[in-house]
């Protein structure tokens, strides 16, 4: 999926920024975090919509680890909201 990140098609790129969306826990956190960091200034709706749900559903499987991730990365607005959505505060 890696490989799939690096295209050039939007479709793509989305795909693999969603490969692992139901794992839970087997999610590979390595892999999301590089596809997800190789995307996250891109002006695309649809790719910062992906981003944000890619976390949002890990975070019903660890949202400690959702929240530090988005705390310490530079994601844009979209993604934050998406991926933080159903975390309470």
């Amino acid at each position: 999926m890696v490989e799939w990140s690096q295209a050039e098609n939007i479709r793509t790129i989305r795909a693999a920024i969603l490969h692992q969306l139901k794992y839970k826990q087997p999610t590979d956190l390595a892999v999301l975090s590089q596809i997800i960091l190789q995307h996250a200034e891109s002006p695309e709706f649809f790719i910062q919509k992906s981003i944000g749900w890619a976390l949002r559903e890990y975070a019903k499987t660890d949202a400690e680890w959702v929240q530090k991730f988005v705390s310490t990365h530079n994601l844009m607005p979209l993604s934050n909201r998406e991926a933080l959505k159903n975390i309470k505060k």
